[in-house]
């Protein structure tokens, strides 16, 4: 298991290896830290990193990664040294390349504001007032249940998902349509076995990280 400083770093690089290094500050990367740990948790069932994830005034922070960044404060962040991007395993590579594509391009404020409109942060800071400080920490299956909505989210962003599902509800539906009748409970298990089966694994030959 990785810190959450070696995934800020891994952020880092990326940004700067896309042309983006003027967008990620301090702030930005605590979102990228919340999101890969959502993630990571949907598909892993564990944490990518034990550093616990608190519910500030503007969204998720991890402090030890923002404490090692708070000089910069909203400046551009440096690059660090790019050796980190082979100590970290594919699996979490994939992942972190995930929620870079889908939330690298947004500004930290939006992602920010994002953070704000969904559940864990809300949650944990239970009802304080926009402005109140909080050292709250946002529990890891609350962010585990996120990482399923965000999950289905970036699969459903995909210009291919829109396609496979219709095909296969087309398959289907022809199926069904060969039957005389439909049994008690038919429809529900068709749907079940759909979900778990022929569209997860096309969805993997297209998006293999997930």
């Amino acid at each position: 298991m990785k810190s959450s400083l070696d995934i800020a770093k891994y952020f880092i690089i990326k940004a700067y290896e896309d042309g983006r290094e003027n967008l990620i500050t301090n702030m930005k990367i605590q979102k990228l830290l919340y999101y890969s740990q959502c993630l990571y948790l949907a598909l892993y069932h564990e944490p990518l990193f034990t550093e616990e994830i608190q519910a500030w005034r503007y969204g998720p922070v991890c402090p030890p990664a923002y404490h090692f960044y708070s000089e910069f404060e909203a400046k551009q962040l440096p690059i660090p040294d790019s050796k980190v991007l082979t100590e970290l395993i594919p699996e979490i590579t994939e992942i972190l390349d995930k929620v870079w594509d889908y939330f690298g391009a947004y500004h930290a404020y939006d992602l920010s504001d994002l953070t704000h409109l969904e559940f864990p942060w809300k949650k944990a800071r239970k009802g304080l007032p926009p402005q109140a400080a909080s050292t709250a920490v946002i529990p890891l299956e609350d962010m585990r249940l996120l990482g399923e909505e965000k999950l289905l989210e970036i699969e459903q962003a995909h210009p291919c998902y829109a396609p496979i599902v219709a095909q296969f509800v087309q398959e289907a539906c022809d199926k069904l349509g060969e039957s005389k009748s439909i049994e008690q409970g038919e429809v529900h298990d068709w749907l079940k076995s759909l979900l778990a089966g022929k569209i997860g694994q096309s969805w993997s030959n297209i998006y293999p990280a997930f």
